[in-house]
């Protein structure tokens, strides 16, 4: 999508189903989106951030059989979320198991393996949770950072501009089924997808290659609504920042 959707990438996979009613009986997948579904589409984020927030589920693979998944919730009116972080790496190893707020510029870490003795080793208080800022640019980014920046994304202030989704590009792909409500499946030409529910026109799931990869990142919302998300306090919080010893020591 011309604003956001592009700009965030996701895709959806999975079997589409035929179209339900007469209208969609002669679509095939691939035919470009209608006026009116040009529409939905310009205001799709813009709804998210109308309705407030709504719970997330992110899972993007990683390496060989590695995935993470964040479990939260998301405020999009206010740029903030939450949730658990789990790290499968596919092997023997246990999953790390992290507690993760964010906003567009910071990450806070709680219940990271050995923060306790790294403050201590570096003569700091204990405190529940570790911060830093949110990686962005051109460089290499940590995938938990590149995951909470497509879920902040995936809200707007305002409604992209319906005629830039009317030139064929953009793509309508059948229906299915997201944890059972319908949704219909739309396409953009750089590789992500949308599932809008076919009753609420609201966000279901987005899907997008990651940059440069094979693998796709997958953001399922539900329980569209509104969320208060407060952050860490300070008082709970050493800055990775003014401390870098911390972060080689515990791998935020």
């Amino acid at each position: 999508m011309p604003r956001r959707l592009l700009a965030s990438a996701l895709v959806t996979t999975g079997v589409l189903l035929a179209g339900c009613s007469d209208p969609e009986a002669d679509r095939q997948p691939g035919d470009p989106v209608t006026a009116e579904e040009a529409d939905v589409l310009a205001g799709l984020l813009a709804r998210d951030t109308e309705e407030g927030g709504a719970d997330v589920v992110v899972t993007a693979p990683f390496g060989d059989g590695g995935l993470l998944t964040l479990t939260g919730e998301v405020d999009f009116a206010g740029s903030a979320g939450r949730a658990q972080a789990v790290t499968d790496y596919g092997d023997e190893r246990p999953d790390d198991v992290r507690t993760l707020f964010f906003t567009r510029e910071q990450l806070w870490f709680g219940d990271v393996p050995g923060l306790p003795a790294a403050l201590a080793a570096a003569g700091l208080p204990d405190a529940p949770f570790v911060r830093r800022p949110l990686a962005t640019g051109p460089d290499a980014v940590p995938l938990t950072d590149v995951l909470v920046t497509v879920v902040l994304n995936l809200g707007a202030p305002e409604a992209d501009d319906a005629a830039a989704f009317r030139g064929g590009e953009h793509t309508w792909e059948g229906q299915r089924s997201i944890d059972r409500r319908l949704a219909t499946v739309y396409a953009g030409e750089t590789g992500w997808s949308v599932a809008v529910d076919d009753t609420s026109d609201l966000l279901l799931q987005y899907v997008t290659p990651l940059p440069g990869q094979d693998a796709e990142v997958t953001v399922t919302l539900s329980d569209h609504g509104p969320r208060t998300i407060a952050v860490p306090e300070d008082a709970q919080t050493v800055d990775a920042a003014a401390h870098p010893e911390l972060s080689a020591a515990t791998g935020v």
